[in-house]
């Protein structure tokens, strides 16, 4: 893997629940030359059948607070369905993709978070060991695609739901000593937005500083404060660029850039 580039995209929800969309992506994704990896979320699958089975989603700071009931939910949905047919749309594409959990080939192992001010319930984070990079680098040498999704497992037979965004900044780091990697979350926006409602009101350069001043100011905020935490933390840990936005332009100009300074 050594002076080779790897990218590793990371869609979102938004896009998830759009069959257009998500099928405009993969075929822009299977043009795209070079080792990859694809990280998704979930998607409103889930809280959907939450709401037709009585119950009611809970999210904090963008984050899904997740009870047994909500876990068998949520790893029916991202484990199964929506994996599954991203990885059956890719082997449509010419794609040779392998979908896969946290559990499968211990490929990501982490840890039910503590409660502190949350309960998440079975939520799990991820430790500096977590990525079985060993065996991400033997797929993509392999010519395969892991397509990975954000359940993973604590070591002991639990399934746990994590923050697709930190499995993807997780996955960059791990690769990051072994390859020249470019973390890209793709999304429904063109990048970060200085206003919500202008979606051209693109912020093109974030440095460490900046970002600071921009959670002050309230401009980055709820769903977007995880993505540029993971972001960041994977910057200062290695990782060569870090790009978010759109997904049906994942080679535009018109989106974000970080930087540490």
């Amino acid at each position: 893997m050594s002076n080779l580039a790897v990218t590793v995209y990371k869609i979102g929800g938004g896009i998830i629940d759009d069959a257009a969309e998500l099928t405009k992506f993969l075929g822009l994704l299977a043009q795209t030359t070079g080792p990859k990896i694809l990280v998704h979320g979930g998607g409103k699958g889930a809280s959907a059948m939450m709401r037709e089975l009585g119950l009611t989603p809970t999210m904090v700071n963008g984050r899904r607070v997740t009870d047994a009931a909500t876990l068998d939910i949520v790893v029916m949905f991202y484990a199964g369905k929506t994996n599954k047919e991203v990885v059956a749309n890719l082997q449509r594409l010419g794609v040779n993709a392998l979908g896969l959990s946290g559990a499968d080939g211990n490929v990501i192992e982490g840890v039910k978070r503590p409660v502190k001010e949350v309960d998440f319930g079975f939520v799990g984070d991820l430790t500096p060991a977590s990525v079985n990079k060993n065996l991400i680098i033997s797929l993509l040498q392999g010519g395969i695609t892991p397509v990975l999704c954000p359940i993973i497992h604590d070591g002991q037979g639990q399934l746990l739901n994590t923050n697709a965004d930190t499995i993807a900044s997780a996955v960059a780091v791990a690769l990051a000593p072994d390859a020249e990697v470019t973390l890209h979350y793709c999304f429904e926006k063109n990048g970060v937005l200085r206003d919500v409602n202008d979606d051209n009101s693109v912020i093109p350069d974030i440095d460490a500083t900046r970002y600071e001043e921009l959670k002050t100011q309230g401009v980055i905020a709820d769903g977007m404060l995880p993505k540029l935490e993971n972001a960041f933390a994977a910057l200062h840990q290695g990782v060569s660029r870090v790009i978010i936005g759109h997904a049906l332009h994942i080679n535009s100009e018109l989106r974000t850039v970080l930087c540490l300074k």
